[in-house]
């Protein structure tokens, strides 16, 4: 089985990476993020409306299908996908996320591997057309807060994709919101309760804060002041014309529903 082109180990990707890129912007306190590592699986489950999108998304493919998802968390969907047969790169920068995933995938015979790396290492290190569906999901997209940046990760998407591949976006639909500042939909287990939300800074732009709070009161701090783009479906599908995608679909979620003005959610198929 041909893998994808990686011109370094992970551990050698990993140093390329002192001053750790999420998404486009550097955290500089990792200590902080660490907060919400341990619940990530419970906020961010793959339900059952995801796994049943990605086998309709990927029924006309040849096996295996490789994935490249971006933003990977701790690797549970990638080692789902992994199961089914499909060969899965996943790409992350925290590295406790990083740890977890690996934790998972050790004893697994599985073609399935994790990468501490940031998207915009991903065009330089992988292998070009080689994947059939690449993924950015849970809103990990608008982290990308350069409006430039933003067009290369399409672009760069473009170019690692095959011949008929096609990205799938997940991310909040902003244009239900009319306030420069809001509060996002609360992901919520049953030990924890993230808080997320958007306001504007005196220089106009987006950025997210974020929190915990646990079972026992804890209130811990998880993004503080990070730079945000809020990106809505118009600029996706402008985004993917430039590109050289021939199709964007909207949807409001894994379940096909259509998008509309007051949907909480934006699932985006470029192919």
């Amino acid at each position: 089985m041909r893998l994808p082109l990686l011109k370094c180990s992970s551990s050698r990707a990993a140093s390329f990476f002192l001053l750790f890129h999420f998404f486009g912007f550097i955290i500089y306190d990792m200590e902080i993020f660490k907060n919400v590592a341990e619940y990530y699986d419970e906020l961010y489950p793959v339900s059952e409306d995801q796994k049943n999108f990605y086998k309709n998304e990927t029924k006309s493919l040849k096996n295996p299908v490789r994935f490249l998802n971006i933003g990977c968390g701790t690797g549970t969907f990638e080692i789902y996908l992994s199961k089914l047969g499909a060969d899965v790169t996943g790409l992350e920068t925290c590295p406790d996320f990083i740890e977890s995933a690996n934790r998972k995938s050790r004893t697994m015979l599985m073609a399935v591997r994790f990468f501490q790396m940031s998207y915009l290492e991903m065009a330089r290190y992988l292998g070009k057309s080689f994947y059939n569906v690449i993924s950015v999901l849970d809103g990990r997209i608008i982290f990308i807060h350069d409006k430039t940046l933003l067009a290369k990760f399409f672009y760069d998407c473009r170019q690692l994709l095959s011949e008929n591949g096609k990205i799938i976006i997940s991310l909040p639909n902003f244009e239900k919101y009319d306030s420069e500042n809001f509060e996002l939909p609360e992901k919520e287990s049953i030990r924890v309760k993230l808080f997320s939300g958007i306001r504007t800074n005196q220089s106009g732009k987006s950025e997210m804060f974020q929190k915990i709070a646990t079972g026992n009161g804890k209130i811990l701090p998880v993004a503080e002041n990070v730079p945000v783009q809020k990106i809505t479906a118009g600029q996706i599908r402008n985004l993917a014309e430039k590109s050289g995608f021939e199709s964007v679909r909207f949807y409001s979620g894994f379940d096909y529903e259509p998008l509309k003005s007051d949907s909480d959610r934006v699932v985006a198929v470029l192919s």
